[in-house]
């Protein structure tokens, strides 16, 4: 099979996002990406989930992992409250060292782990679609 599409159903509960590391692993060696972009691309799922997770209120999430000749798409969907990214604040790296909280680099890690990296959100839950490209593509 060329183009796999792959789609998983994930109820919130400790450590699920894990599933879709490891499916973002079969996928990856499926596509010969290489290990660097493969660890990316996991980092970028866990990171969407968790924010999925603890801010959407959502009961499960959503990933379609989509195959394409030049690149992998990855959605991670809820169907939870949605955010505006334009009243996320991007953490002050001095104040954010010196802070108890780490937390709060979802939206920053993700944008650097990926090519792209865009955002869909109402009321009606969020979609975040992220893309990494395949080597000999960048």
């Amino acid at each position: 099979m060329k183009n796999p599409e792959v789609e998983l159903k994930l109820p919130v509960i400790p450590d699920i996002e894990l599933t879709a590391t490891k499916t973002a692993e079969v996928i990856s060696k499926h596509m010969s990406l290489s290990e660097e972009k493969t660890g990316e691309i996991s980092m970028a799922i866990i990171e969407s989930c968790i924010n999925a997770f603890e801010h959407s209120k959502t009961k499960e999430i959503y990933i379609h992992f989509i195959v394409s000749d030049d690149k992998l798409t990855v959605k991670v969907i809820d169907h939870g409250k949605g955010f505006d990214k334009s009243k996320v604040e991007i953490p002050n790296i001095e104040n954010k060292l010196k802070s108890e909280r780490k937390r709060g680099w979802g939206l920053q890690l993700v944008a650097e782990l990926m090519d792209t990296v865009e955002y869909d959100s109402d009321e009606s839950g969020t979609t975040v679609t992220m893309t990494k490209k395949k080597e000999g593509n960048e």
